[in-house]
């Protein structure tokens, strides 16, 4: 990814954060580890989504791990815990329950999936609004092989981003899925054209999203989203609640403006 590094924010020693114009992206930076998932990202990765959701500068959230060998192998097995019951075990993942952050976050959230993908990782990008793979991405949710079940909402979120048969298929197999089935299936929604390639892409698509008005992206992310809970009704009044308040702001009138006189719009937010 050339010239993206303007300004970098160390969050700890598992997480930083870059800020590319009007994108900001997060970093997992343990690539000895293949990004695998300590208490540093559990911390870091919702510290650095809320920096980044609270800037009004930034207005689109692009995630990536380092290192060539996978955006996140999921759990780190190395991390030492000391005896617990199934009740400490309950309290510890819902105080950490850090990749619901991802859901407080009202920017749109890319995430970049190359090499190893596997379970708290799949999980990670499962909760971004769109997932891009390199053709070189390997993706699973191997944990009823370990006798457990994904606890960071693989359960839930996976049978909402493919079909019900195609998650239940995933999780009680733990079948590793390259990029190609993943797009298929629409557990990534864009293959890059290369693995060289995949953050220079999505770095353009999250650019891209970011030159929209950042009230409408908002919005319509917060309107697809709870159309997943919601009956149609109450869905589409929603809708239209949100449509009116996009009617009256700058933005929409500085849109229909600037097509009107044939230049590129700018936006405030406003």
């Amino acid at each position: 990814m050339k010239d993206v590094e303007t300004m970098a924010v160390e969050i700890n020693g598992a997480v930083k954060v870059i800020l590319d114009g009007a994108v900001g992206w997060v970093i997992l930076t343990r690539p000895a580890q293949i990004n695998a998932i300590n208490d540093d990202i559990r911390q870091g990765v919702p510290a650095a989504l809320a920096l980044l959701d609270a800037n009004n500068a930034v207005r689109a959230v692009a995630i990536r791990g380092e290192g060539e060998r996978g955006f996140c192998a999921g759990a780190d097995i190395k991390e030492k815990r000391g005896v617990e019951t199934s009740l400490d075990v309950r309290k510890r993942i819902e105080v950490s329950s850090w990749i619901d952050s991802l859901d407080r976050v009202s920017k749109p959230i890319i995430v970049a999936i190359h090499g190893y993908c596997m379970g708290g990782g799949l999980e990670l990008a499962l909760a971004a609004d769109i997932r891009v793979a390199s053709p070189d991405a390997i993706l699973s949710l191997p944990e009823t092989g370990l006798g457990l079940i994904p606890g960071g909402g693989g359960t839930q979120r996976l049978s909402r981003v493919v079909s019900p048969g195609h998650a239940l298929d995933m999780l009680l197999t733990g079948d590793r899925l390259d990029a190609a089935k993943a797009l298929s299936i629409g557990l990534v929604t864009r293959v890059s054209s290369d693995s060289d390639s995949l953050l220079d892409e999505v770095r353009v698509l999250a650019h891209r999203i970011a030159a929209k008005p950042p009230m409408a992206s908002a919005f319509v992310k917060r309107a697809a989203r709870a159309s997943l809970e919601m009956e149609l009704g109450a869905g589409l009044s929603l809708e239209r609640d949100l449509f009116s308040l996009l009617a009256t702001t700058k933005d929409a009138k500085e849109a229909a403006l600037a097509f009107s006189e044939r230049r590129q719009p700018a936006f405030t937010g406003e």
